[in-house]
């Protein structure tokens, strides 16, 4: 019974990524490669991220398992319309260099000086170009979330790094919340046959409503189901969004997204030998670890099958809404 189970799940995995675009080879890492040097360059000074990577990398006592990566230049640039985004670049600018950071005024010259990248642009809608030049120069990076403002820019995001050969990943660093591992392996509760999570949702109008935001919840919800989702349900109000996800194999994820009252992140794992709380936000340090082993290594920690997927249930979320809560299919091609 459980390898027809696992057999099962494997065929619903390959079918799921073909029809979001990619074959199951064009999901192999480029792990082969020679290692890069230490270099860090960060693109985009218009988030806290930046400023929060920056100094626990460049610490005068960084923890060893950063591996003695340092960020050494950063590009400032960065949304120019999202006024909650452009008004912090200058702050962060006087940040980033007391930890001794140079600022260079092209992305050129970032990537001349640089062995890997974190692109950090809070603008989702500058990633596809931003990454592009990364991809141009061959070099490792990481795309701190969302990855794209849409689920095309995503596709060809991915498609680009895979006709250049350089390895990409992207994720929230939620996705590292405590006991996310182990429910996922099922050294908790068994298998899990559901989760619900919930996470603050402030909607920014140039992004698809749960991918500004929101993302951070959904991305909780799919460390621990996986691929799979085929149809999404959503309510929404001023304050509130419940977005109900099916699987193919029959699990349930449900995301509620906080826009009013005290808002924080979590949720429950519900399994075969009973439930789990799913710990909240823990810092950058998780993530960054898992970063630092991609830049080492080049094996991206999360499919891009997976982020695809996940790109896919916000837009058919957004669908839900513009229907009037009716239940809709993700989009697969």
């Amino acid at each position: 019974m459980i390898e027809k189970n696992q057999s099962r799940r494997t065929f619903i995995r390959s079918a799921a990524a073909a029809g979001l675009g990619l074959s199951i080879g064009s999901l192999k890492s480029f792990g082969g490669e020679e290692k890069p040097g230490k270099r860090v360059g960060i693109i985009g000074m218009d988030t806290s991220h930046s400023i929060a990577f920056a100094k626990a990398l460049n610490a005068s006592e960084a923890d060893p398992q950063l591996g003695g990566y340092k960020v050494t230049a950063a590009y400032p640039y960065g949304s120019t319309t999202i006024e909650s985004s452009f008004s912090r670049i200058p702050g962060y600018v006087d940040d980033i260099k007391k930890l001794g950071v140079e600022i260079v005024d092209t992305l050129a010259a970032l990537l001349e000086r640089v062995d890997v990248v974190l692109l950090e642009t809070n603008d989702g809608r500058l990633h596809r170009e931003q990454a592009l030049e990364v991809f141009k120069a061959g070099k490792r990076v990481f795309i701190d979330k969302p990855i794209a403002a849409s689920l095309a820019d995503a596709r060809a995001i991915f498609s680009a790094a895979e006709a250049h050969r350089v390895p990409v990943f992207s994720t929230s660093s939620l996705r590292y919340a405590d006991h996310i591992a182990e429910l996922k392996a099922g050294s908790m509760v068994g298998r899990v046959t559901g989760v619900d999570t919930y996470s603050p949702a402030p909607i920014e109008p140039t992004h698809p409503d749960l991918l500004w935001y929101g993302i951070h919840g959904i991305e909780m919800l799919f460390a621990i189901l996986g691929t799979g989702c085929e149809r999404v349900t959503r309510i929404y109000n001023e304050g509130t969004d419940i977005v109900v996800g099916t699987w193919s194999d029959g699990r349930v994820g449900t995301f509620r997204g906080i826009r009013a009252g005290k808002s924080g992140y979590g949720g429950t794992a519900f399994g075969e030998n009973g439930q789990a709380a799913i710990g909240g936000y823990n810092g950058y340090t998780p993530l960054l670890y898992h970063i630092i082993q991609f830049f080492e290594t080049g094996v991206p920690p999360v499919d891009p099958q997976e982020t695809l997927e996940l790109i896919a249930f916000i837009e058919a979320a957004d669908k839900s809404r513009r229907g009037g809560g009716q239940s809709v299919f993700l989009e697969r091609s």
